[in-house]
């Protein structure tokens, strides 16, 4: 009679509806261990690499079975695989394929699982052979469909290490777990991957236990899968990349334009370059343009590598339904309801009316398709109405006349969408750095008469100086020198702009003075001039004009670079170096793994529709077809890793000093800065949890020294991921734990509560778009106006702000496009909410994840607690949005607050 003793370290089941909150997983082309779950090959970024998600999984499988004489004898194992069937997926698909697939069901030869031991033989010191097993569909349960393989486990064949998956279907499948049964406790193992077919790649996946492992430490029969898996993910750099690949490779930013379609739509070439350097993207491999050798010509498919993609299991449709809807169906229409592009808005009861009549559609096939796409903004209509009727922002909810307060205007540079752009004023005059024989004289013409006459009872400009209380919003020098280019354009101006603040004694802002500057042009010289809040009707005019202009500079910084550069674009080198050069076994891939979730196929979205030629911000924000040059401007003078860091980049900005004596090290410039506060709370937590993990593995620096993957990663992110910048002195080393512990929050910080700041609010400050207009379309009345010009700005002054406004096609545009980006998925993972597979088995990591999380809900407290203190008139007040952006958790929806894991939309 057999007796089996097996030992299962961390078994744990894992149901689907607990996978729909774990990022998802790569499959490998190599083996993996008993698999119960539908990742692609193990990484977190990876197509078709499994990953071991929190399950009772165990890594090792220890068997001793005798017969009633005490022999060694074989055993029986039982795998079940569950596949969920899909939206894209094989089970859905009809037609030959299909048939084929379903005789190979009927065959009992549907998918094929080898088992790989951890060990080599001690004999030999080869690996031993797999034992290889059909499973075959057995059952069918709502979406899950399951197989059921039988394995004759020799008692030599050690421990499991890895199970190899081969489909033997005409389609891709999405492999949802393996379970191994027949032991003392079942092993399982998550994959939520897809698979593809073999006879689109005979190349099998793998998958590996969660059990993590330095390569150093790699069990000797799985050294050869690690190195191959790698390998596999790295390709080989040629031809184009099919939709059911898993490689992850490097290109320069070649496919924003479209010259084969209209030379006018060529655009630069974004990194590889000195003029505009830039940070990688994922490698496509598309052919070249005829017109234009440089360029990637259009396809209908921007591939990422395929667990990359946003989820079809149908429950995880959300983003991606209403993410492409927008795109493909509620632009086109509102182009088609709204004739005249350049149209206004003629007075501004026609823009409250987008919030109480809406933009009439035109009709579409089937019932109810506007509702579906976006159910938000169409939830109060009737059944026969086409209107697109937009929510009322809580900003104008809770204070209709928000956007035009000076005081507000100030507070959202600390608590708003962009709160990462406010400077020190450190030196006096103000002066550009721009060479003044192109550009002009670079001293602003404000002076200090004009501010002393704002902030006089207070103190002296030199006092205020000394004491820290001025501040600046600077967009002179990075914007002047596209002035003259974007002037060229249609239906857009631009100018370089200073905006000077006062901090007051209860820490508010005072808007001071803005400075608007056109720089010498078309035989013309330089023109610049200040504008301060007045008490007289031309005055005041003036200066809503030039705030108008400032926030439309301030929303064009905030898009292209607070939030498209530093977190997009600057991410997408790190997943795929992620993906290269760290095996889905090592720790800090697991670490890093929920950080990267969709975040390569969000942007590809917008390389398809939001930053491409002509696409939403070149046709709605004011640099027009020279923005993603500005982005690269930037991304050449302002953008370094070690600022990337919350504390390094307060103290860059001035905002804060080093204070070992004050909280988190750092004392603040502005005592109520709420992306500050709550942010280096957040930075603390993040860290300690890091800290906590790399310490476990890592407990002495010779070790991350060592660590090949982990250097070869470092390396590669450096040279290759940001080339550009690769000879840059500010790159911190990698030789110690603290080392690791710094670069691996720094981009856990990025990916969550960064992304989270920039992104989440953009509805409730930007939906009403004359709080924040994404562009200016008419220069001041005071720049070298005509008698006829300036009579109009006399007798019509609103209505030339209402002309200086984003046109209605664009407003309605970019407020539809907000209102998604702004929303939560129901499969949101937020930061801390639940733990991956291989941190729930090792019992050192399981208890730091749960003080992680235990911190997380302490902040939900501490920031309630501060968004009802009175004295902290940055977030608290009449009329006022508390500050939430970076709570933890949300429910789905446009709710403000929530900070995913993962820049996910």
């Amino acid at each position: 009679m057999l007796k089996p003793h097996v030992y299962h370290p961390h078994t744990t089941t894992k149901t689907l509806a607990s996978l729909l909150h774990k990022p998802f997983s790569h499959g490998t082309a190599l083996a993996f261990l008993p698999f119960n779950a539908c990742f692609s090959l193990g990484k977190t970024a990876k197509p078709f690499k499994a990953r071991v998600v929190p399950n009772k999984i165990k890594a090792a499988v220890d068997v001793n079975l005798t017969d009633d004489d005490g022999i060694l004898t074989d055993y029986t194992v039982k795998g079940v695989v569950t596949v969920k069937q899909t939206v894209g997926g094989f089970l859905s698909n009809l037609g030959l394929s299909r048939g084929l697939d379903d005789i190979q069901d009927l065959l009992g030869k549907s998918i094929l699982l080898e088992l790989v031991s951890r060990e080599l033989d001690p004999k030999t010191g080869q690996e031993k052979e797999t034992i290889k097993a059909y499973a075959h569909r057995v059952k069918q349960k709502g979406d899950d469909v399951t197989y059921e393989a039988e394995f004759k486990v020799g008692q030599d064949f050690g421990e499991i290490g890895a199970v190899v998956v081969e489909n033997e279907h005409h389609k891709e499948m999405f492999l949802v777990e393996i379970v191994l049964d027949g032991l003392t406790d079942p092993i399982t193992i998550s994959c939520n991957s897809w698979v593809h077919s073999k006879f689109d790649n005979p190349q099998k996946r793998v998958f590996f236990p969660p059990k993590s492992y330095l390569p150093s430490q790699t069990p000797s029969g799985l050294k050869r899968l690690r190195k191959e898996e790698l390998q596999t993910l790295r390709g080989n750099g040629v031809g184009e990349r099919k939709s059911f690949e898993r490689i992850y490779d490097y290109d320069v930013y070649n496919d924003l334009g479209d010259p084969d379609s209209d030379l006018n739509k060529k655009r630069a070439v974004l990194g590889g370059n000195k003029q505009f350097p830039y940070p990688r993207r994922c490698r496509t491999g598309r052919p070249r343009c005829e017109s234009d050798p440089e360029s990637e010509t259009k396809s209908n498919m921007f591939y990422v590598p395929r667990d990359e993609c946003f989820s079809e299991v149908k429950q995880l449709t959300f983003s991606a339904k209403t993410v492409y809807s927008v795109f493909h169906a509620v632009v086109p229409a509102l182009q088609t309801a709204i004739v005249d592009k350049d149209l206004g808005f003629p007075y501004f009861t026609a823009i409250d009316q987008l919030f109480n009549e809406g933009v009439d559609l035109p009709p579409q096939e089937g019932n109810n398709l506007w509702r579906e796409i976006l159910p938000r903004l169409l939830k109060a209509i009737s059944d026969s109405d086409n209107a697109l009727r937009f929510e009322i922002p809580e900003t104008m909810e809770r204070d209709k006349f928000f956007w035009f307060r000076d005081e507000e205007f100030a507070r959202q540079t600390l608590s708003g969408i962009n709160p990462c752009a406010l400077q020190l004023v450190t030196e006096w005059p103000l002066k550009s750095k721009l060479d003044p024989a192109i550009y002009g004289p670079p001293e602003s013409v404000i002076t200090k008469e004009m501010v002393e006459q704002q902030i006089r009872g207070f103190c002296s400009l030199e006092e205020a100086l000394k004491q820290k209380k001025l501040f600046v919003l600077d967009y002179h020098d990075l914007f002047l020198p596209y002035v003259k280019k974007v002037r060229q354009l249609p239906g857009t101006t631009l100018y370089g702009s200073r905006t000077l603040f006062f901090l007051n004694p209860d820490e508010t802002l005072r808007p001071l003075a803005i400075e608007l500057t056109r720089p010498p042009m078309d035989g013309k010289p330089q023109w610049k001039e200040a504008y301060r809040p007045s008490w007289h009707s031309s005055g005041v005019w003036l200066w809503r004009l030039a705030k108008a202009h400032v926030l439309a500079h301030d929303s064009g910084y905030h898009q292209l670079i607070s939030h498209w550069l530093r977190t997009h674009c600057c991410t997408e080198p790190y997943i795929i170096a992620t993906n290269r050069q760290l095996s889905e076994m090592h720790p800090i891939y697991r670490l890093l793994h929920p950080h990267f979730r969709y975040t390569m196929e969000i942007n590809a979205l917008a390389r398809e529709y939001l930053i491409n030629a002509d696409g939403i911000i070149e046709t709605s924000f004011s640099p027009g077809k020279y923005s993603m040059e500005i982005c690269s401007v930037a991304y050449d003078l302002l953008w370094r890793f070690d600022h990337e860091a919350l504390p390094a980049d307060l103290i860059s900005r001035g905002m804060a000093v080093e204070d070992p004596d004050a909280p988190h090290g750092l004392r603040l410039t502005i005592k109520d800065y709420p992306f500050a506060n709550d942010g280096l709370v957040l930075w603390d937590i993040l860290k300690e949890w890091v800290s906590d993990y790399v310490n476990h593995y890592y407990p002495e620096a010779s070790l991350v020294e060592s660590d090949e993957e982990l250097q070869a990663w470092w390396t590669e992110i450096r040279t290759v991921g940001h080339g550009d910048k690769k000879d840059e002195p500010w790159w911190p080393v990698l030789k110690t734990p603290q080392d690791l512990i710094q670069i691996v929050t720094t981009i856990a910080w990025v990916t969550s509560g960064h992304h989270a700041s920039v992104n989440f609010g953009q509805y409730t400050y930007a939906g009403y778009f004359p709080s924040r207009p994404t562009i200016a379309r008419k220069n001041m009345p005071t720049e070298e106006a005509t008698e006829r010009d300036w009579e109009f700005f006399m007798n019509k002054p609103e209505v030339l702000l209402l002309l200086c406004f984003p046109s209605q096609i664009q407003a309605t545009t970019v407020m539809a496009i907000l209102d998604v980006l702004s929303n939560h998925s129901p499969d949101e993972e937020y930061l801390g909410e639940k733990s991956e597979l291989a941190w729930a088995k090792d019992p050192v990591i399981k208890a730091a994840f749960e003080k992680f999380n235990g911190r997380l809900m302490e902040l939900e407290g501490i920031i309630d607690e501060r968004n009802a203190n009175k004295d902290l008139r940055n977030r608290n007040g009449a009329g006022i949005v508390p500050y939430e952006f970076l709570k933890p958790f949300s429910e789905p929806g446009v709710t403000g607050k929530g900070v995913p894991y993962s820049i996910s939309i």
